[in-house]
């Protein structure tokens, strides 16, 4: 009979995704995920795999917690395009306050992707697309609510976004200035008609703020 596991998988699902968010596949040893998580290697492969689908189901942790939530939160409670809209705004109060800049774990996940491991590569890309759907979903909602010009097409608006979302993350992690992000994502919501993303947040709003979106961003 399987003895029961002695620790909290989702306590060490997060300590491992904290470890790989901030320095990557490659930069993070076995002893590293040991020590952030204090169980002996052994049990740790025993219980998740190898190192590759340790990561893999570290991923799908953070995308779990961060980014699908986030969308059910935003298709939930306001307009589609301000949906889109508030997607951006929080990306970039999120990327300026995080000292540590660590981006979003998908895509430095895609960043770090190679043709030896197709299979994870896959993976990426449809993790990915699922970004390009949430924008899809929302622009087609807004032009079916009079939101945006009936001429755009939510489409090709979807594909422009998610280039735009993804170049706003890889320059975060090396120049998370305000008024380079917002400059990068506010053209893109006037092509189509989307609302303007609201006023900077205060630094003193900002501060308080930081310490949690240290954790989840």
């Amino acid at each position: 009979m399987a003895r029961p596991r002695e620790f909290d998988e989702d306590a060490v699902l997060e300590a491992v995704c904290d470890a790989f968010w901030a320095k990557g596949y490659e930069g993070t040893s076995t002893r590293d995920l040991v020590q952030v998580t204090g169980l002996a290697q052994p049990s740790l492969y025993n219980a998740f795999g190898d190192k590759r689908a340790l990561f893999r189901r570290s991923l799908e942790y953070y995308l779990d917690q961060t980014v699908r939530k986030r969308f059910a939160r935003l298709e939930a409670s306001v307009a589609p395009g301000l949906a889109i809209t508030t997607f951006f705004h929080e990306i970039v109060e999120r990327s300026v306050i995080d000292p540590e800049r660590r981006g979003c774990m998908l895509i430095n996940s895609a960043l770090e992707s190679t043709r030896d491991d197709d299979e994870f590569r896959q993976s990426v890309v449809s993790e990915i697309g699922e970004i390009g759907e949430f924008f899809h979903r929302c622009l087609l909602a807004a032009r079916q609510r009079g939101e945006i010009p009936r001429a755009v097409s939510a489409g090709d608006a979807a594909k422009h976004l998610l280039a735009i979302m993804l170049g706003v993350r890889v320059l975060a992690r090396v120049n998370p200035e305000r008024a380079l992000l917002r400059g990068a994502v506010s053209p893109a919501l006037a092509l189509f008609g989307l609302p303007a993303l609201p006023a900077a947040a205060r630094a003193s709003s900002a501060s308080g703020a930081a310490k949690a979106a240290r954790k989840r961003l």
